[in-house]
C-alpha cells in the first residue's frame, strides 16, 4: 500500500517538549541549571539539524506557565540563561537563516528579557530557512483563552467565530499546525503544550533526556513519522477484491 509515509516525506513543522534537563544534571550530581545550559546546546544542534533536513518550522517548549512554581534559584537561572543564549547564539543562527519568534505571555518577564527577545526577533525577521518559535511562559489553555479574548475584542459575534477565525488569534498563527510532536525525557503526555495545534499531530515519545538529544534521535523520530499513515479522520480506500467463485 502506498501512502504519505514514503521515505521522501519531511514534516513541515516539528514541535518539541524539551524535557529532562534537570534529571540529566541530577544524574551527574550537578545543579539543575547546568542541565538547562546543556539543553540550550541541544536546541542549537536541533535547529541546525532540522534546517538541514528541510523542516520549515520548529517550535519548542522552553518555559511553561506552570514553571514559575519551580524553586526561585532555578527560575532566575533560566531567565539569566535567556540573556546568555541570545548573546552567545543569536549572531550565528541569524547568519544561518533562522527566524526567531517568541510565543507566550510576555507580561511576567523582566524588561531585560523582553528586550533580548525583541532583539532576536528584529535581527532575524527577514530570515526564511527555518522559523524557530520558542514558547516561553506559554500554556495551551492560556493560548486558547487569549485567542478568544482577542476575537471578542475585535468585535466578532458568536455566529461569526469559526475554527479558522479563532486560529488567526492563536500564538502560533504564523505557522501551520505541527505535523510531528516530540517529547523527550520519558514522560508520555502533552503537558498543556499547543493543545489547539496538535489535534492531528503525530506523537513521538523518547526516553532520551533533552541535553542528549541530537541528529540520531531526531532522525529516529522522523523515520517513525514516515511510517505513519496520516488519514486526518478519513479512511484508506481498499483495493477492490475479485468476487469469490461460486459453485454452478
Amino acid at each position: 500500500m502506498t501512502n504519505s509515509s514514503s521515505s521522501s516525506v519531511v514534516p513541515r513543522h516539528v514541535a518539541i517538549v524539551m524535557d529532562g534537563n534537570g534529571r540529566w544534571a541530577s544524574k551527574r550530581f550537578m545543579p539543575r541549571v547546568v542541565g538547562h545550559k546543556h539543553g540550550v546546546d541541544a536546541l542549537v544542534r536541533t535547529v541546525r539539524a532540522c534546517a538541514d533536513r528541510g523542516i520549515e518550522y520548529l517550535t519548542v517548549f522552553a518555559f511553561s506557565s506552570e514553571n514559575w512554581k519551580r524553586p526561585n534559584d532555578e527560575v532566575s537561572g533560566l531567565m539569566s540563561l535567556v540573556l546568555d543564549t541570545v548573546a552567545k547564539h543569536l549572531a550565528g543562527l541569524a547568519e544561518e537563516g533562522v527566524r526567531i519568534l517568541i510565543v507566550g505571555d510576555r507580561s511576567a518577564v523582566s524588561d531585560k528579557v523582553r528586550s533580548a527577545w525583541e532583539r532576536a526577533e528584529q535581527a532575524t525577521r527577514h530570515n526564511a530557512r527555518i522559523t524557530l518559535s520558542v514558547a516561553f511562559n506559554y500554556g495551551g489553555r492560556w493560548d486558547v483563552m487569549q485567542a478568544c479574548r482577542q476575537a471578542l475584542a475585535a468585535g466578532l459575534a458568536p455566529e461569526q467565530l469559526t475554527e479558522e477565525q479563532l486560529g488567526r488569534y492563536m500564538a502560533l498563527s504564523h505557522a501551520p499546525d505541527p505535523d510531528l510532536f516530540i517529547r523527550t525525557g520519558g514522560e508520555v503526555r502533552i503537558s498543556n503544550f499547543l493543545l489547539w495545534q496538535v489535534a492531528y499531530s503525530e506523537l513521538f515519545f523518547t526516553e532520551c533526556l533533552w541535553p542528549d538529544f541530537g541528529e540520531a534521535e531526531l532522525d529516529a523520530a522522523l523515520d517513525d513519522f514516515r511510517r505513519r499513515d496520516r488519514r486526518f479522520g478519513g479512511v484508506q480506500a481498499l483495493q477492490a477484491q475479485p468476487a469469490p467463485l461460486t459453485a454452478a
